[in-house]
């Protein structure tokens, strides 16, 4: 199938990103590296590096990692509220010296660190979890807007339905809206697009993928779990804000917290190693999820996932997920548009 002329699921996001199909890989932390990435470039759509806190230098090695494996364009996610100002500083300096053309922020915005890449003459792609977050990015000067639900895996930013935020977007911005949460299968695309959004982005259907850098226990259970294992806690905050809620997959620490998932101070959470990546070591309630590298307790550490995770079967290559994704929403927007035709004919 030739993506890039199926009119149905080629929208201007397309041209404005330099994809073929409008789907964005989410820029996981530690999930979404160069050999993610590159699959989900080199299959049409829209690769973002997950790079939430990390070295400058590791930064320069997966910009290289990736450049050397696509020339497609991709972007790189940076969360500013939740990095050092220094961190964040130098990794922005990397990224402009890197000459990376497109960044991905979340959480709250920071309209200094919009305005310092939109001058060097970069395109931005905020995700927000609510209209007022929306508004902030437009006016400071984002140029997409992705709207995540209350359904979404990892950070968790508002309190809505994916749907339901980006309709309300739609309404009051010519920005490109993207919707964000839950989507897992061709069905979330089409219904995204029929709303009138310009693309969809995805993480837990790319984190069950042969690329990912998720460790094999993660996806494991992705590919075994149903929606409502899913929980909403705050209690894996550590090395983030007071009240930052994650969507995981429940554990043996959700299952201890009974009905109390939220309201956890990260200040009176204990720092204790449960495993460890080479010489770092992760801590119990610490945001860091299982990589391919991690030893240790990997049952008690998050694993994300969002709710549309029952309609995840199988680890296959990026690819294979993109493509089944694409064919599945072309395939219902055809046969959307068939039933319309006959209906205004008097069939």
């Amino acid at each position: 199938m030739t993506y890039r002329a199926d009119r149905r699921i080629h929208t201007s996001l397309c041209d404005l990103l330099g994809c073929d199909v409008p789907i964005l890989l989410a820029g996981m932390g530690g999930v979404s590296r160069w050999e993610l990435a590159a699959a989900v470039a080199e299959a049409g759509g829209y690769a973002t590096l997950g790079m939430v806190r990390e070295d400058p230098d590791l930064i320069e090695c997966e910009v290289t990692a990736l450049r050397a494996a696509t020339s497609r364009p991709f972007a790189v996610n940076l969360i500013p509220a939740a990095t050092d100002t220094g961190l964040l500083d130098a990794q922005i300096s990397r990224c402009l010296d890197l000459g990376i053309g497109a960044f991905s922020f979340f959480w709250d915005v920071v309209p200094q660190a919009v305005e310092r890449v939109k001058e060097a003459g970069c395109l931005v792609l905020h995700q927000v979890g609510s209209f007022a977050a929306a508004n902030e990015a437009e006016a400071v000067g984002a140029d997409v807007l992705i709207a995540q639900g209350l359904e979404a895996g990892g950070h968790v930013h508002g309190r809505i339905g994916a749907f339901a935020l980006a309709a309300d977007l739609l309404r009051e911005t010519r920005l490109p809206v993207v919707v964000s949460g839950g989507i897992a299968d061709g069905a979330g695309l089409a219904a995204a697009l029929a709303m009138g959004a310009a693309g969809v982005q995805c993480g837990t259907a790319f984190l069950a993928t042969d690329e990912s850098f998720a460790h094999p226990c993660h996806k494991a259970r992705i590919v075994h779990a149903s929606a409502v294992d899913t929980v909403l806690t705050d209690v894996f905050v550590l090395n983030w804000p007071a009240g930052s809620a994650v969507r995981v997959l429940g554990n043996s620490v959700t299952a201890a917290l009974g009905a109390n998932l939220l309201g956890h101070d990260p200040k009176k959470l204990p720092r204790e190693p449960i495993a460890w990546d080479g010489d770092a070591a992760r801590l119990r309630y610490s945001t860091d999820s299982p990589l391919r590298t991690t030893k240790g307790n990997l049952e008690a550490m998050p694993h994300y996932a969002g709710q549309g995770v029952g309609r995840i079967g199988d680890v296959v290559p990026a690819a294979v997920r993109l493509r089944r994704m694409a064919s599945e929403a072309a395939e219902l927007l055809a046969r959307i548009g068939s039933d319309s035709s006959n209906k205004g004919n008097g069939a």
